[in-house]
């Protein structure tokens, strides 16, 4: 019952967290404000939903992409059954290397991070695509995760873990030639805050969701449940779209700003963030990311614009990352003529 698993995980968030739960660049959530001493309450409690794997080394490889609309039944959900099944059989992988089951009515997880994926050609046959390649491997469902093993014991056999990811490594070793000769369907359109056929799209500024907001929004919407997504957006099944505290129900400048908590909320920033963020989201353009530190937490890849914080400064960095030389330092965040410095 996925509205029951979404009522349950707004209350741990609340007894073992802050109450703030986070949603990350890769439709990952996450748990805020956790103490130390609460830290096995909580992992028994996500045990007990059925959210962690009884394999350590397993779940850490539980990476999956799924579009938000899958149904019980479908193509898509019978990938991730049988993808969850396949994974301990597959060999050693780096960390951050993960899959997208992009089987649903439209191409859809083309932007999120992975590097083995599923998805349809333009007949609609199943293929699995190695990240980076421009076609994939024409193959049927039942011979689907065959084939996922022998692509994986190919990138290590071949060198991949040196590179890390898949489509590192296909840039300097090129894939078998049968692996890449079909091309997939075009991406569809990206879904953004609004009316969507099953409910509605909500989008969370800065990823962060506010647990009473949570809860305000399944209430006054009647959406049952909800379905983390990519771009920091939530689906809201069953609900009905509208304003809703803590939430973007409509196409937002907000949802292409990012900002990390900053200080004093983490204590590698010395400098406050999302207030700052908010306040420049208008008068800029592009991607805009306003980071604590180098670090670049929120956004660790190139944006129009980024502004640093170092000693209680910022630092700017245009078209670039937060580790990248600034061309500008040491603007301090309450001088009167701060936009005018950063735009």
């Amino acid at each position: 019952d996925e509205g029951a698993l979404t009522a349950a995980i707004i209350d741990l968030a609340e007894r073992f967290g802050s109450g703030v739960l986070d949603l990350t660049s890769r439709a990952n959530l996450q748990i805020r404000g956790v103490a130390e001493a609460d830290q096995d309450a909580l992992l028994t409690g996500l045990d007990a939903l059925g959210l962690i794997d009884a394999d350590p080394a397993i779940e850490g490889h539980r990476n999956i992409l799924m579009p938000p609309t899958w149904e019980a039944g479908d193509l898509t959900h019978g990938l991730y059954g049988n993808l969850l099944s396949a994974l301990p059989g597959l060999p050693e992988l780096p960390e951050k290397m993960g899959f997208a089951i992009d089987t649903g009515p439209g191409a859809c997880l083309r932007g999120g991070s992975a590097d083995f994926r599923f998805e349809l050609d333009g007949a609609g046959q199943l293929i699995l695509r190695a990240d980076g390649a421009a076609g994939g491997l024409a193959v049927p469902k039942q011979d689907a995760m065959a084939a996922l093993t022998d692509m994986a014991g190919w990138f290590v056999q071949s060198g991949g873990l040196e590179a890390g990811r898949m489509a590192r490594h296909l840039k300097k070793t090129p894939a078998p030639a049968e692996w890449t000769a079909t091309p997939p369907r075009a991406e569809a359109g990206q879904m953004v805050p609004g009316p969507a056929i099953t409910g509605a799209v909500y989008g969370a500024p800065f990823g962060k969701m506010a647990s009473g907001d949570l809860r305000g929004l399944l209430d006054q919407t009647g959406g049952t449940h909800l379905r983390v997504m990519l771009g920091r957006m939530v689906l809201l099944i069953g609900g009905k779209s509208g304003p809703a505290p803590g939430f973007v129900s409509a196409p937002s400048r907000l949802m292409q700003v990012h900002a990390c908590p900053g200080a004093p909320l983490c204590p590698q920033a010395s400098v406050p963030t999302m207030a700052l963020a908010q306040r420049l989201a208008p008068d800029t353009r592009g991607a805009l990311h306003v980071s604590g530190c180098a670090k670049g937490c929120a956004h660790p890849r190139p944006a129009e614009l980024t502004l640093v914080g170092r000693d209680g400064a910022f630092d700017l960095v245009r078209d670039g990352r937060p580790w990248d030389d600034p061309v500008r330092s040491g603007i301090a965040p309450d001088d009167p003529n701060f936009l005018t410095q950063v735009t």
